[in-house]
């Protein structure tokens, strides 16, 4: 009996050994499709707001589809309403109950102890993350007027020459960070970049002003829509910038 059972089973594998050889077999996972579209369900601008404190958000005046297709609904409201919102809870409780807590922030700049990480990147990120979504609009695409534009002909050529130079500086930063138009203290215009959260306000920066115009070169304000296509994102930022607000930054800071 012992027999019989023992040669069944060699012809058994025997038979399957060769048809495996004969079949090649594919593994076949059946993953169920959705039945219905998923949407995208966007919150507004106006439920996105920073914890009490010495600092405030900037309100922006249109909704987060508004800049779309030159920067994506999703990456508008994570930014804004995450990110940014994050900077100021985060400089608001770092400075309680310390002497900057009620003084204007370019003073708080001045007097900055970039050796202090944890002020110095929230201070930046709040800053920074103002200024840009300050001068953002969906009816951009236009140029500069009056004074600034005279002064970016005396200072780069052209509105033309400006754009490049800006966009060859923002193509050029390694990393994280921002690129920058920047009123020197003789009252000259300057394109410059600087790394992280870094900006032309704090000590020791390569090229001291006050910023009129930034470009955040963070993935996270592009890397939804343009992964790693940088110089498109690049690019099409001058699609949305709100030309006017920053003649009126440059007219402030040129007064002051």
């Amino acid at each position: 009996m012992k027999k019989i059972v023992v040669l069944l089973f060699s012809a058994f594998f025997i038979l399957a050994v060769g048809s495996c050889k004969r079949k090649k077999y594919t593994e076949v996972v059946e993953v169920p499709l959705p039945s219905v579209a998923e949407k995208l369900t966007l919150g507004s601008p106006e439920d996105a707001k920073a914890e009490p404190g010495a600092f405030e958000i900037t309100k922006l005046p249109f909704g987060y589809d508004a800049l779309a297709p030159n920067i994506d609904a999703q990456t508008m409201e994570i930014h804004y309403s995450k990110q940014y919102v994050t900077f100021t809870n985060n400089l608001n409780k770092a400075l309680v109950e310390t002497e900057s807590e009620n003084i204007p922030i370019v003073d708080i700049f001045k007097k900055l102890d970039i050796s202090n990480t944890d002020l110095k990147n929230n201070l930046g990120g709040y800053y920074n993350h103002t200024l840009y979504f300050d001068n953002l609009t969906p009816k951009g695409n236009g140029k500069p007027t009056d004074t600034l534009a005279s002064s970016i002909d005396k200072d780069f050529g052209s509105f033309e020459d400006l754009k490049t130079q800006f966009k060859e500086a923002a193509n050029k930063q390694f990393g994280s960070g921002w690129t920058w138009l920047v009123v020197d203290k003789t009252g000259k215009l300057q394109i410059t970049s600087t790394q992280n959260q870094d900006n032309p306000l704090m000590p020791r920066a390569e090229v001291t002003g006050t910023p009129i115009l930034a470009l955040d070169l963070w993935e996270h304000a592009y890397y939804l829509n343009y992964q790693n296509n940088r110089k498109k994102y690049i690019d099409n930022f001058f699609n949305i910038i709100n030309w006017k607000k920053v003649s009126e930054k440059y007219e402030e800071a040129i007064n002051n």
